[in-house]
């Protein structure tokens, strides 16, 4: 209320020193506004020497109620107060000593124990044409005053180093001048309340969104498997009840199987012997039967001629093998596994088999092992990209919320 005011008002003039001066209503950093950055050059003509020494402050900003313009005068500091140096302007009492040959000049005052409206109320109440207030924390890079109803006189922040070297020149009495340009218009840094809520709103929306496509991959994929599972199982069985109607004899001497020119057994590749077990199938082509029945287990199809045996036996004679089973890999891998291991050690321990193509013209032979034998690591490739795809989508979404809230805790501190 007007009557708070004029209160509050009243206290700060009767205690002009009292530490509570620095919690003044004006806001030190209006971060989420725009503001302009300072060119200041400074000019010091120390006596004795000839050329005088020029400077450059590229780090100034001008207040937020400052004329945005070009001005240049003396530097002057306050007079001491009772005997004491008097930096920071905030004394009714304060004054200046301005030389009768200077027409414009520029108060240099150090920030703090009252607000920017009052500094720079006091030195345009005598007649400076700007204030330059520099700050009073060394490790802190100069802010946007905020200073309503100061006028026309113009208000620059700079750093306390440079603050301080200039003061260091005018408590030796030497002359400084200082002119101070326009730079740069420089955008608002900082994310607003209004921001920081959208951004968090539509960053919870987009994991919301890929948490509901994740969930219903693996969903669709657990239901796949398990549809792969049954069948499989459901086809396993029939296979095996089918391979248990094959006719199944023993080669003896004499036997057509046991001619040199009779075709070799098409999984291992080897000629038929004296009591060898073979399996015959509906199609009429004669195998190993320690060598089909793995096939035929998963297959359920002839590896000459891809009869469907379950079709041929009428088992489940609407359900080809080729198109429709999924065949369980590790298990496939082992028993193939197994069986060229076999083959290789009857291999060893007959030096006199040779290793002769199929006769038999139109029929193609049997793919190579590595054809049949799923690869291992080509499962397990598929099965770390997936995961791999998912964690570097649940690390990037949480690198994504830490920038964002530090950030935000950021902001709201500069702020405040």
């Amino acid at each position: 209320s007007p009557s708070a005011k004029r209160l509050g008002t009243a206290a700060l003039e009767a205690f002009p020193n009292h530490s509570c001066r620095a919690r003044a209503p004006a806001r030190a950093d209006n971060a989420s506004q725009e503001y302009y950055t300072a060119l200041i050059n400074v000019t010091v003509q120390e006596p004795g020497r000839g050329a005088p020494l020029t400077f450059r402050i590229d780090r100034g900003r001008y207040g937020l109620d400052s004329p945005k313009a070009e001005v240049r005068g003396q530097v002057l500091a306050p007079l001491p107060l009772h005997g004491v140096a008097d930096h920071l302007g905030c004394d009714p009492q304060t004054r200046f000593f301005v030389p009768p040959n200077i027409k414009q000049w520029i108060a240099l005052l150090q920030r703090g124990n009252c607000t920017f409206k009052e500094k720079i109320s006091r030195a345009a109440f005598h007649n400076a044409v700007a204030v330059v207030i520099y700050n009073n924390k060394s490790k802190e890079e100069p802010v946007t005053m905020t200073h309503p109803g100061t006028g026309d006189i113009i208000a620059v922040m700079i750093t306390e180093l440079r603050g301080k070297d200039i003061l260091s020149y005018l408590e030796k009495n030497i002359s400084v001048q200082m002119t101070i340009a326009v730079g740069t218009r420089m955008p608002p840094k900082n994310f607003s309340r209004g921001s920081l809520v959208f951004v968090s709103i539509s960053f919870i929306v987009l994991m919301i969104i890929s948490s509901a496509w994740l969930i219903f991959y693996f969903i669709q994929k657990i239901r796949y498997t398990n549809a792969r599972d049954r069948n499989q199982r459901r086809l396993g069985d029939a296979a095996k009840k089918a391979i248990s109607k094959l006719t199944t004899r023993t080669v003896k001497k004499g036997d057509k199987e046991t001619d040199p020119d009779f075709d070799h057994c098409a999984v291992c590749i080897e000629s038929y012997k004296q009591n060898d077990v073979v399996r015959i199938l509906p199609c009429k082509h004669v195998f190993h039967k320690s060598c089909v029945d793995p096939w035929l287990s998963e297959h359920c199809t002839c590896p000459m001629c891809k009869l469907n045996i379950l079709k041929a036996l009428g088992i489940v004679p609407n359900l080809p093998c080729t198109d429709n089973v999924a065949f369980d890999m590790e298990r496939l891998t082992r028993t193939q596994a197994v069986n060229r291991r076999s083959a290789l050690g009857d291999l060893a321990g007959d030096n006199s088999l040779g290793l002769e193509p199929l006769r038999t013209s139109g029929i193609s032979p049997l793919p190579q092992d590595g054809e049949l034998t799923p690869r291992t690591g080509e499962i397990n490739i598929a099965v770390t990209k997936e995961w791999f795809i998912i964690a570097s989508f649940g690390l990037l979404s949480a690198l994504t919320l830490c920038y964002m809230i530090i950030r935000a805790t950021a902001s709201l501190n500069a702020n405040e």
